[in-house]
């Protein structure tokens, strides 16, 4: 074991970083490892090396989490991505990151982010995202940095931490947003063929300069979601938020014929809300179809005067954005679908942009007197085929990342297979990886996996099946 250890204050319950690299394994076991189910889980998330307890959550050095599985064994490792961040901190070195912060023309700016939102497979490549910087490649299995990429000088600008693979063709479609201006209303859309070329790249301008953290891939069509947790660069010149909530300018999607150009997009309204992630897209008999996490309010922003836009953690909900293309009012509907509030919505990948019926988020719970609210409290399975649940809760104060399906096969259904997350264990401040059926979650996991320390609560991770 190979440690690198590096000094730290002590932070909240598993919101704050941990200050160590390790590799362990194998990890003790519960229940049976799923034969078949070989490869690795990787987590991204924030993972300061500088602990500011006033920073954004956003904010902070990208750590990867590894997880990998093979002959009954699960073997674990962690490391930093790499950055020019990461680096000045480690040299104790200032470099001004920009989240929430007015641009400094004085502090030099790093160029490659933080990689701290999430990590993807794409063309025999592993890359670790945020968005508004270009992707890092880091390597599968040993995580070391191997630098930013511009698809050799094909990308410039930022680039979303929620690019789509299209299971069908294998094209990789990404968009970003304050580009090449930053805290803009400047956007750009791009694809980037099965072998890692990029074929198209155009950029447009959005209604409004707002923060963009997802958005929406079916077969024929692109949406772009404008809502108003708006970005003003004279806002943060002046001492105020870069990012507020302002609910005057109403939410806007653009919608794009997928094989037209941003010169056809065609500016939807509805009502003003706040998503950060999408279940999945797709279209039927003339209309588009989108389910999203939709907040009435933003969490961890505030007005544009600096004062809280809510005063308690708003809650949010599994809807259904509908786009009826015959309406020539160009006004789309929002339909709440479930009664419990939970973010992180994951599906079976190799239904994206299609009609589907699986899904996943992280709910919460309700809290018992003397309690905690705890936001990500247990894992959720919707069937839209029969409007059926299913759901896990965790003991308090236990808390479980996003769930990412694996299938159980190339050729199983749609849903079989499992649900893998990382859970916090309050009572001994550790974390396991945890494995569900994806279709029995109520039945607790298959088998649990434990670590001697915790995984901090981070963002978004995926799976890597093993290579040949």
């Amino acid at each position: 074991m190979n440690d690198v250890t590096l000094p730290r204050n002590a932070p909240p319950p598993n919101m704050g970083p941990i200050d160590f690299e390790t590799e362990l394994g194998p990890l003790p076991l519960r229940g049976t490892l799923p034969e078949g189910l070989r490869g690795t889980l990787v987590r991204n998330g924030p993972n300061p090396v500088v602990s500011d307890p006033k920073a954004h959550w956003f904010a902070g050095d990208g750590m990867l989490h590894s997880f990998t599985l093979a002959d009954g064994q699960v073997h674990y490792r962690n490391r930093w991505v790499r950055t020019e961040l990461w680096r000045a901190a480690t040299e104790g070195r200032d470099l001004a990151s920009g989240f929430q912060k007015a641009p400094s023309s004085h502090a030099p700016q790093p160029t490659d982010g933080t990689a701290n939102t999430n990590v993807i497979g794409h063309a025999g490549h592993m890359l670790a995202l945020e968005e508004a910087h270009l992707p890092i490649e880091v390597d599968l299995p040993t995580l070391a940095t191997l630098g930013a990429t511009d698809f050799d000088g094909a990308l410039q600008g930022s680039f979303t931490a929620h690019p789509k693979t299209d299971p069908r063709t294998g094209e990789l479609l990404f968009f970003g947003y304050g580009t090449p201006a930053r805290l803009s209303s400047g956007m750009s859309f791009g694809v980037i063929s099965p072998e890692g070329r990029v074929t198209r790249l155009e950029h447009f301008e959005a209604p409004y300069a707002s923060m963009v953290h997802d958005f929406m891939v079916t077969e024929r069509y692109v949406m772009f979601p404008i809502m108003p947790l708006t970005a003003s660069m004279e806002r943060a010149q002046s001492g105020r938020p870069p990012y507020a909530w302002e609910p005057e300018y109403g939410t806007r999607v653009g919608v794009m014929p997928r094989h037209g150009s941003t010169a056809d997009i065609v500016w939807w309204r509805g009502a003003s809300c706040y998503m950060f992630h999408v279940m999945n897209a797709w279209e039927a008999d003339g209309r588009l179809f989108a389910d999203v996490i939709q907040f009435a309010t933003p969490p961890l922003f505030p007005k544009p005067d600096g004062s809280p836009a809510s005063e308690t953690t708003p809650p949010s909900w599994l809807a259904r954005w509908q786009f009826d293309l015959s309406d020539p009012t160009r006004e789309f509907t929002q339909t709440r679908l479930e009664d419990i509030s939970g973010e992180f919505p994951r599906i079976d990948d190799r239904f994206a942009g299609l009609p589907y019926r699986h899904g996943w988020y992280v709910c919460r719970a309700e809290a018992q007197p003397g309690e905690p609210q705890r936001l990500y409290a247990g894992l959720r399975h919707v069937d839209h085929a029969t409007a059926g649940h299913d759901m896990y809760l965790f003991p308090a104060p236990d808390v479980v990342s996003e769930g990412v399906f694996v299938p159980r096969s190339p050729d199983a259904e749609e849903g079989d297979g499992w649900l893998l997350a990382t859970v916090w264990r309050g009572a001994t401040n550790t974390s396991d990886l945890v494995i569900f059926d994806a279709r029995a979650l109520a039945k607790g996991p298959v088998c649990t996996a434990s670590l001697p320390h915790r995984v901090p609560v981070g963002f978004h991770g995926n799976w890597f099946g093993e290579r040949a």
